[in-house]
């Protein structure tokens, strides 16, 4: 993307950068850049500027993403996924147990193949760096405007619009602004939009492992005492883990030197891939849901993390704000196309009856979900065995758990179907 200088921008008479724009988005990760870039494609009339805090080429993330098949129709209609296929490493299956640590056979509770079409699998692996910056480039093709490094301070709604106020003062004019700035979102504090909160007392440790045989595209999500640990496949020997325990033993787990972390890990992972070697970075973060109590307000629009933090446990917090983008971004686009405000409350109102009610259910059952596999009591994990028993040899039950990990229950934005705006 082309980073314009704050220095460069020409500056109005009124001191405001130069603009006015239609979309000001504050946060240039995947969820803002996705918005960016929906509408300036859609609308090549449209004035889109993302204003990131991370200098580009800056974030260094050596994590990866499952992208569901919803998202990826959607990155193939943004003209991003052959940016990032060569890194893609589809999920052909995926199996889950329950099981304590200790128990030296995991039987397989309930397994699918990770097709949703022929041809088609339900979910991809996907490191971040490539796919932010095949984002980056496709919106720079589409003369998306990136402030960075920068920062908003301040923004002041009027009748008229918003005026967004950067760190270092300059203002930007916009007709609406966007918070896609993450799960502790300033701009939503700023907003007086609350949260509704649960505190899981758990952290997720992610990093990367090379092992001795090939995972076959194979994901296995083993539920146990501490939480869950999700096994899943990237490119070569290599596999990705989200491994979920209590805060207090995740930062023993991760103050561990190479050696002892690596037996840790062997415990949870075992050695049906043979020997294991940790080759990446090795991180927590604490985990807590996190739901935004509105969505929008007048010229002002969550998106992504900085309206909904989900538990990891169904892999959907990525798709989620995905989701939220297309839906945004063809909420605008059809309005602008009507003659109408993009950033009035009414336009925006249809963005929130569109996204909140998935996101707050979405939220509840993987809460639901953290609850119920987290226990040790026998009766439940005999009664939850049960359930899971009867979703595998039910094949219509299993359809429709494969279509909603794959993002393609309810109602769906136009580009989550692979369609244009």
């Amino acid at each position: 993307m082309s980073v314009t200088s704050l220095a460069r921008l020409p500056r109005a008479a009124d001191g405001a950068e130069s603009g006015p724009f239609d979309v000001v988005i504050a946060g240039g990760g995947t969820v803002g850049l996705s918005l960016a870039l929906a509408v300036a494609r859609a609308d090549r009339h449209a004035r889109v500027a993302i204003v990131d805090a991370t200098p580009p080429g800056g974030r260094g993330d050596t994590r990866a993403s499952a992208i569901a098949a919803a998202a990826r129709r959607m990155l193939t209609r943004l003209g991003v996924w052959g940016a990032v296929s060569a890194d893609a490493e589809p999920i052909r299956e995926m199996i889950v147990t329950d099981s304590r640590l200790a128990d030296v056979v995991r039987p397989v509770l309930l397994g699918f193949g990770g097709e949703v079409e022929p041809g088609e699998p339900f979910a991809h692996m996907v490191p971040n760096g490539p796919l932010t910056a095949a984002l980056t480039g496709a919106a720079e093709a589409a003369g998306v405007t990136l402030l960075a490094p920068a920062s908003v301070d301040d923004f002041t709604v009027s009748a008229e619009g918003v005026a967004v106020t950067l760190a270092d003062g300059r203002r930007l004019d916009a007709r609406l602004l966007v918070a896609a700035d993450g799960v502790r979102s300033r701009l939503r504090d700023l907003a007086g939009i609350g949260t509704v909160r649960h505190d899981y007392k758990q952290s997720g440790i992610v990093t990367t492992v090379a092992h001795e045989r090939p995972h076959e595209g194979r994901a296995v999500e083993h539920f146990l005492p501490g939480g869950p640990f999700a096994i899943l496949p990237l490119r070569g020997n290599r596999s990705s883990l989200v491994w979920t325990e209590p805060t207090h033993e995740a930062e023993r787990i991760i103050a561990l030197d190479d050696f002892t972390f690596a037996l840790e890990l062997e415990r949870r992972f075992g050695r049906q891939l043979g020997a294991l070697e940790p080759v990446g970075p090795r991180r927590a973060w604490p985990l807590q849901l996190v739901l935004a109590r509105a969505f929008v307000k007048p010229r002002f629009a969550l998106a992504g993390d900085a309206a909904h933090g989900i538990h990891p446990i169904a892999g959907q917090g990525l798709n989620l704000g995905f989701r939220d983008a297309a839906a945004l971004a063809e909420v605008i686009v059809d309005a602008r196309r009507l003659g109408l405000d993009p950033g009035g409350l009414d336009v925006l109102e249809q963005y929130e009856r569109w996204r909140r009610f998935d996101t707050v259910q979405m939220g509840l059952v993987t809460d639901a979900l953290n609850t119920l596999f987290r226990t040790g009591f026998d009766p439940v994990r005999f009664v939850r065995g049960i359930g899971l028993g009867l979703v595998e040899r039910l094949p219509a039950a299993k359809g429709a758990f494969i279509r909603e990990a794959a993002g393609l229950g309810g109602v769906l934005p136009r580009l989550m179907k692979g369609e244009a705006i």
